[in-house]
């Protein structure tokens, strides 16, 4: 049995990425949140997952709704503009095989199809826009389109998917070996997609193929490991304390802000009923209460409710001190927002986003490192985890486009891409004021140290852990010296540079 689905004609047999079945009494671990199927006719099993997917589309929509509070967007934007930068005349991503042992050749090939990776992904346009959907839901899915005629083109577009019609599913296969209390155990992976969304079980969907799929996470799980969580996550709570909190503070200035009066209306011997009407004509009386209506632009005279904003009308009995009128004062201290200000800072700490950044009179520092704070340098190295993290989409999509092309096979790729790394472009002036820095103070050191060159410290030592040159650069500054020097560019008094 075999049918055709978004240009990828799925089988019965194995189709997905099949660990290889190596004996083992445990089963494999579960690092991306997939569901975890038996093996038995995977493709016609039911997969009775209501209630997780309904708590898993629950969560995404919280996760979108976060990301539209004005609070949390701030924050967010902070994270993604450090992330992403996209200059007119560079990548926002480079590829790095420096350390593969790949030929010139091939290196040159797998870089040119990153570009078309980048391309197909139209990430110099959308980069911002990719990376929030990432770090907003937690996830990502692509649909990777072939044209099944001429597959040795690649890959011809990559299709976005919503994360609440698509989850991964994992079939195990278990095989009993001699040993009763080991098996063999291999995955196949597939996708469930269901395009009226997984928490509708008027449709059971469909299962795709693994390489049909290009799919990334935030690497966050739930204690189960059945469901992939955003970064937002841990912002939930401070976010609803916080609108909790201003929620509070609204009512509260409201109803304390103003000035009330209370009348003290002497009604004598007068029975209580009579007492009371004597006190509704009084009020009828002397109670003004228009109401502009924005809508159709009439004022209307609104007496018949008494909210809490009003005056109160109390009365009193004869031997009383007559009718008097006194004023209640309004709240105090209605300026303060230290409780506001509190849980806005807990919810950026819960972003890893430094606090500082939440003041609007703070500046940023480009200088010295002294002059650079911890909190920024956390913030720094949390979105240097969060590139790393999500350059595993580019992984998942240049595999696919590497082999379609027989540029590389399934081996040698499963060799080289834990060395395959993505550099993602800073902000150029921040870089240039860090570089030039750093340079600053090596070269003092080097000035310093300039006399123990020699006799305490070889030149080689000198060149690689004070100057921090590699060994590339070494060699490259070595020939270009030489070079330099016999066109006399050098006058023959040198110092360090001689080194």
């Amino acid at each position: 049995m075999a049918f055709e689905i978004f240009g990828f004609k799925i089988e019965r047999k194995n189709q997905g990425a099949a660990n290889a079945s190596v004996p083992a009494f445990t089963m494999p671990e579960n690092d991306d949140g997939s569901m975890m199927v038996s093996g038995a006719g995977a493709y016609g099993t039911s997969l009775d997952l209501d209630g997780q997917y309904k708590n898993e589309i629950e969560l995404i929509l919280k996760y979108r709704e976060m990301a539209q509070t004005s609070d949390c967007e701030i924050a967010i934007d902070n994270i993604i503009n450090e992330s992403i930068v996209i200059d007119d005349t560079r990548n926002p991503v480079d590829i790095i095989l420096d350390r593969t042992n790949l030929s010139v050749g091939i290196k040159k090939k797998i870089t040119d199809e990153f570009s078309t990776v980048l391309d197909l992904l139209n990430f110099n346009n959308f980069g911002y826009d990719i990376f929030r959907r990432w770090y907003v839901e937690g996830k990502l899915y692509y649909h990777i389109m072939i044209d099944e005629n001429n597959p040795n083109l690649g890959i011809v577009e990559l299709r976005s998917l919503d994360a609440t019609k698509i989850k991964k599913v994992k079939q195990i296969n278990q095989k009993d070996t001699a040993d009763p209390k080991k098996k063999e155990v291999s995955v196949n992976s597939m996708f469930n997609y269901n395009e009226s969304g997984l928490g509708n079980r008027t449709s059971d969907g469909i299962l795709i193929s693994g390489d049909s799929i290009a799919y990334s996470t935030s690497g966050l799980l739930n204690p189960t490991k059945t469901g992939v969580l955003s970064y937002l996550h841990k912002a939930i709570k401070p976010l609803n304390q916080l609108r909790m909190v201003e929620d509070a503070i609204v009512i509260y200035r409201i109803s304390r802000a103003p000035e009330r009066r209370i009348f003290y209306i002497d009604v004598g011997n007068l029975p209580k009923l009579k007492a009371e009407q004597y006190i509704r004509d009084i009020m009828t009386r002397y109670k003004n209460k228009l109401v502009y209506d924005s809508t159709t632009g009439e004022v209307k005279d609104d007496r018949r409710h008494q909210s809490m904003l009003e005056d109160y009308w109390l009365p009193r009995r004869e031997g009383g001190r007559g009718t008097e009128i006194t004023t209640l004062p309004g709240g105090e201290n209605l300026g303060q927002l230290e409780d506001v200000e509190y849980f806005q800072k807990k919810m950026y700490k819960a972003m890893h986003v430094p606090v500082s950044r939440l003041e609007a009179d703070s500046g940023f520092s480009l200088g010295r490192e002294s002059e650079i704070t911890r909190d920024e340098l956390l913030f720094s190295k949390f979105i240097g985890k969060l590139q790393t993290r999500f350059s595993m989409l580019f992984g998942e999509i240049l595999e696919k486009q590497l082999l379609l092309k027989n540029i590389i096979t399934s081996e040698e790729w499963s060799q080289i891409k834990d060395k395959v790394h993505y550099k993602f472009e800073k902000d150029h002036y921040y870089t240039e004021f860090k570089q030039q820095e750093t340079m600053t103070q090596r070269v003092d050191l080097a000035r310093n140290m300039e006399e123990y060159v020699g006799n305490y410290y070889s030149r080689e030592y000198f060149r690689k852990n004070i100057l921090r040159q590699s060994e590339e650069e070494i060699r490259t500054e070595d020939v270009q010296i030489e070079k330099e020097k016999k066109e006399g560019d050098f006058d023959g008094d040198m110092t360090i540079d001689d080194v």
